[in-house]
């Protein structure tokens, strides 16, 4: 019987090795979605595609192949100097267990419904906001300068934080919520330079539009100006949301699978807008029309 097993456990091996070494890289590759990380790892991989070529006869390049060589050698110690913000990151993740979780627990939807309420009263007292929803993308290296919380998200906490007041010094920044709690405050934001964005857009959503640029995070803004409530996502600005919109929207995007392209309020698809909400079964069907 051990025999057996044994010789069981030897059969699936290599299957299981190969199946974990895929699913860490398939992990450390959402780790790094989105962050300045991936275009320092695209020109490593370049550089090692070089030195491959630069071994050709064909290319007769061997002062270049014998430099790769030598940078190639000292690789290991590259990376680590390199990515050492990343690596810590990702450390930090996989001992607080989140390396192998997606956020997707019951109390996401307790989240999701103060996030909405407390986005429809600031709106209301056109009190404006920023409030960061971070997915798979880490957003430590934004908030390195931010002041660190560990609190449960709620309305009346966030309604404080952006108090416009003069001893309230987190309001002109924005709010990271990580793992369903609120991680930091004061968080300050790239600026979008697209040229395409409506030049009417005040700061608030430029930063908004800027982060969305770089990572997958949904970043929720509320004007003071204007009192709407508007979603920055993947460069995009999905403006002057309804309380109801705004909870499809997140539910959408945060808990059931987002719907890819939807339909403008003309008519055209448009990729990345909410979809119409669905009328309620309570409420009586449309007349038909007369024959």
């Amino acid at each position: 019987m051990m025999r057996d097993l044994v010789d069981f456990l030897h059969e699936i091996g290599p299957v299981l090795d190969a199946a974990i070494v895929y699913y860490v890289i398939y992990r450390v590759l959402l780790l790094i979605k989105g962050t300045r990380a991936v275009p320092m790892l695209i020109g490593l991989l370049a550089l090692i595609v070089l030195y491959f070529l630069s071994q050709d006869a064909f290319l007769g390049l061997p002062t270049f192949n014998w430099l790769l060589e030598k940078f190639i050698g000292s690789l290991f110690l590259i990376i680590v100097v390199v990515f050492q913000a990343d690596i810590r990151r990702a450390l930090v993740a996989f001992g607080g267990a989140q390396f192998f979780s997606n956020f997707r627990s019951a109390s996401e939807a307790q989240v999701l419904d103060e996030l909405v309420k407390v986005c429809v009263q600031l709106a209301g007292q056109r009190i404006g906001a920023l409030i960061i929803i971070e997915r798979d993308a880490n957003l430590d290296a934004y908030m390195e300068e931010s002041v660190k919380l560990d609190a449960r998200v709620s309305k009346e906490l966030l309604h404080a934080v952006f108090v416009p007041e003069r001893q309230n010094p987190l309001h002109d920044g924005a709010v990271v919520v990580r793992s369903g709690r609120v991680a930091a405050a004061g968080v300050f934001l790239p600026m979008s330079v697209n040229p395409q964005n409506d030049r009417a857009l005040g700061t608030r959503h430029r930063a908004a539009i800027g982060l969305s640029e770089e990572t997958d995070a949904v970043v929720l803004v509320v004007s003071e100006e204007r009192g709407t409530v508007s979603v920055a996502l993947d460069g995009r600005l999905e403006r002057d949301l309804t309380g109801q919109a705004l909870r499809d929207r997140l539910t959408e995007l945060l808990i059931r699978k987002p719907t890819r392209f939807t339909r403008r309020p003309g008519g055209t698809p448009a990729r990345g807008t909410p979809a119409p909400p669905r009328p309620d079964a309570s409420e009586p069907p449309p007349p038909s029309p007369p024959s």
